[in-house]
């Protein structure tokens, strides 16, 4: 009996992980912005899902609850990637420019392609503008997969979109459909 139980459960996981793993591995490259480490996360999420199958199969939101926990790596991720440059900042001072010092940021062109104005928003920022617009969730499911409340969502995805209009300059209106078109077509995955 049990290991007709387990069979089913196995048989279960895989269906879920066949039906979800390339939008879990979009997901993972959109919030962190680095293809090589989107197939990575998604593998790690559904590793973490697979040990706490029976729990996440008879979840009211299976698919949230893995969102949630590629949210959940990828900002794990990026805090690690933050710490690690800032020991590097502690040792290194750039020099290059007429007075030692090199100069303090990118010339920013007028249009900035979508993934890297991405990168430049705050995580909470990225991740509800991300699922909101990229992923097509509504408010409730993106409070659901980032733990935060429906209020928190509307007004980071505001103030996300805002940004993004910023960065991209006077082609910022068309950052959300941009966004949305480039996370269907599975665009930047290698």
């Amino acid at each position: 009996m049990d290991r007709a139980v387990g069979d089913a459960a196995a048989a279960e996981f895989h269906e879920f992980f066949e039906a979800h793993y390339a939008e879990l591995a979009r997901l993972a490259h959109m919030l962190t912005g680095e293809a090589d480490a989107a197939d990575d996360l998604a593998a790690d999420a559904l590793l973490a899902l697979w040990h706490r199958w029976d729990r996440v199969r008879s979840a009211e939101h299976p698919v949230a609850y893995a969102r949630g926990v590629v949210a959940n790596l990828a900002r794990t991720r990026i805090r690690g990637a933050v710490r690690e440059r800032r020991r590097v900042a502690l040792f290194w001072t750039p020099r290059g420019g007429a007075d030692g010092f090199a100069a303090e940021g990118p010339d920013v062109p007028a249009v900035v392609d979508v993934q890297e104005a991405l990168r430049r928003l705050p995580f909470r920022k990225r991740a509800c503008v991300v699922l909101r617009h990229a992923f097509d969730l509504s408010e409730r499911d993106t409070a659901l997969v980032l733990g935060i409340s429906v209020g928190t969502v509307k007004s980071q995805t505001s103030r996300g979109v805002a940004e993004l209009q910023r960065l991209l300059g006077p082609h910022g209106g068309a950052a959300r459909a941009r966004v949305a078109a480039a996370a269907r077509r599975g665009e930047g995955r290698h």
